[in-house]
């Protein structure tokens, strides 16, 4: 393996998909349209010009959601489990992408990571334009005991309809990709090996007390409490060991021009060194940041 598999999309528990899309959208990015899981979820999704998308998750239906994390579907079960513990906020899985899933899943296997059996599944799919098809994608997961606050999978499209979006990936706050994930643990390099198998590549390089991930166009980072602070300026509070996602970057063309566009909709933020920083809100998942791209 020569190196980490690139980040296709993050899992963000929301309180509803009426209150994602408003905090969304005071943000600057274009909601798709509502989608619905077979198996209780739904989400609203924010899809990126680099390929990335933000997968805001809620629950559509409380029966068939505990119905089906009843019979195994780790999806949903891991779903519960997170907003049981912590909430309808927050970050909930990071998702690498993958022509193999079975292969991930035997690897998982192998390696004493697979957070359980893996997952078939197809939903209708809207095209901007309105027509309909059908969606099919399979997903193997992965999971660490030590952190139960946190999973990945990997998700391999089995069928993709062909689809215009360039009209969803056009954010009127200049967002063009996903820069960075960043998750906390107070002794990061104790969860090398776990986020090298689950990105199937090399292991995580540490710096100082940190661990440093390429991942595609984007970076995962791992960072004590202290470094989170020192980076956005905020004070974490949280759990005492095991990985938390706490934070999402996004690169744009111009701070100055996102800040103009958070100020005019009334959104809190503040410049924390090169970053614009917006702290963690209701329908948003964690905290997020802008970044200029280099």
């Amino acid at each position: 393996m020569s190196g980490s598999r690139a980040i296709d999309h993050l899992v963000l528990a929301v309180t509803d998909l009426a209150t994602g899309r408003a905090r969304l959208t005071s943000l600057g990015f274009t909601v798709a349209p509502d989608a619905r899981h077979p198996f209780g979820t739904e989400n609203a999704c924010v899809f990126l010009k680099d390929g990335t998308y933000l997968e805001p998750l809620a629950i559509g239906s409380g029966a068939d959601s505990l119905a089906t994390a009843r019979a195994g579907n780790v999806f949903t079960a891991r779903d519960r489990a997170f907003r049981f513990r912590h909430g309808p906020e927050g970050l909930e899985a990071v998702v690498f992408q993958t022509t193999d899933a079975q292969a991930d899943h035997h690897a998982y296997e192998e390696a004493g990571f697979s957070a359980g059996r893996m997952l078939d599944f197809s939903r209708p799919f809207r095209t901007p334009d309105g027509a309909e098809s059908v969606a099919s994608f399979r997903l193997a997961f992965a999971a660490d005991l030590r952190s139960p606050d946190f999973y990945a999978f990997t998700c391999q499209r089995i069928n993709t309809p062909a689809a215009d979006r360039s009209a969803l990936m056009a954010h009127e706050n200049g967002v063009t990709g996903l820069a960075g994930v960043t998750l906390c643990e107070p002794h990061p390099q104790d969860f090398a090996d776990f986020l090298g198998v689950v990105s199937r590549g090399g292991r995580p390089e540490p710096i100082g007390d940190r661990l440093e991930m390429p991942a595609g166009g984007a970076g995962l980072s791992v960072v004590t409490h202290s470094e989170f602070e020192s980076r956005f300026g905020r004070k974490y509070c949280g759990h005492a060991r095991g990985l938390r996602g706490r934070a999402v970057s996004f690169h744009v063309g111009s701070l100055a021009e996102t800040a103009t566009l958070l100020r005019r909709n009334g959104v809190v933020h503040e410049m924390i060194g090169n970053r614009l920083v917006v702290p963690e809100a209701s329908g948003q998942g964690v905290l997020y940041s802008f970044e200029e791209q280099a």
